[in-house]
């Protein structure tokens, strides 16, 4: 599937969720819902693409593992908190989406701080 082919399947679940809303708007909110898991997982699907192209870099640059690692663990953290705080704000929880998306931030960070650490001790040697 491509790019517009996703763009249609949500576009087309949100105006059945739309005209659901004035009978059953919780339906609506399971159909959205659906939606939104389907193009998930075929998200999460083209991982394998980005992580065999990140392992070719690897093998032209001789970049330490633990920083393509770091990256990858970095994107997921940012797509998954970011899909479930738009969850939640559609379903109408803004507060509950915006501390999921402030957890994310903090994860994200607290997974950058091995490399933040190297990165003081390569301007450490530099600078001494």
């Amino acid at each position: 599937m491509t790019v517009v082919s996703i763009s249609v399947v949500g576009i087309v679940a949100v105006l059945l969720a739309v005209s659901l809303k004035g009978m059953k708007g919780e339906y609506g909110t399971l159909l959205v819902l659906a939606a939104g898991f389907f193009i998930f997982f075929y998200g999460v699907g083209k991982l394998s693409t980005i992580l065999d192209t990140m392992k070719e870099i690897q093998s032209y640059i001789k970049i330490n593992s633990v920083y393509l690692a770091t990256l990858v663990k970095m994107i997921g953290i940012t797509y998954i908190a970011e899909f479930a705080s738009g969850i939640c704000k559609d379903a109408g929880y803004g507060a509950v989406g915006t501390q999921i998306e402030i957890f994310g931030k903090l994860s994200v960070l607290a997974v950058s701080m091995p490399i933040l650490l190297a990165l003081i001790e390569t301007l450490q040697v530099f600078l001494s």
